[in-house]
């Protein structure tokens, strides 16, 4: 069954119309011919573009989400690699305690 839609479904463009590199605008999250033929398209193909786009949206957030997670452990196994304790040259077998006291 069809519902009934009272109100005009409206653009989701924000003004940012830049393009990634498969084609989707970086700012509402659709394509080239989503936007091309915006006007000429039904109400529920309208609703069904808008739906298309906050499922682009969310797979990208989640995208960077990721990147963003790999990009920490990345730095934590730097820095982790820079703490290398095992590799010190300060071993405690170059110590020479023999006329060390605590009673002085």
């Amino acid at each position: 069954m069809e519902q009934l839609s009272f109100f005009a479904v409206p653009s989701p463009c924000i003004g940012v119309c830049q393009s990634d590199s498969r084609g989707y605008c970086l700012g509402c999250f659709r394509s080239r011919d989503e936007r091309f033929n915006w006007m000429n398209f039904s109400e529920l193909q309208k609703q069904d573009v808008i739906r298309l786009c906050l499922q682009r949206k969310r797979r990208r957030q989640f995208a960077l989400h990721k990147a963003r997670q790999q990009e920490l452990l990345n730095q934590q196994a730097a820095h982790t690699a820079q703490l290398n304790f095992e590799d010190s040259n300060d071993s405690t077998d170059d110590i020479d305690l023999t006329g060390f006291s605590l009673d002085d």
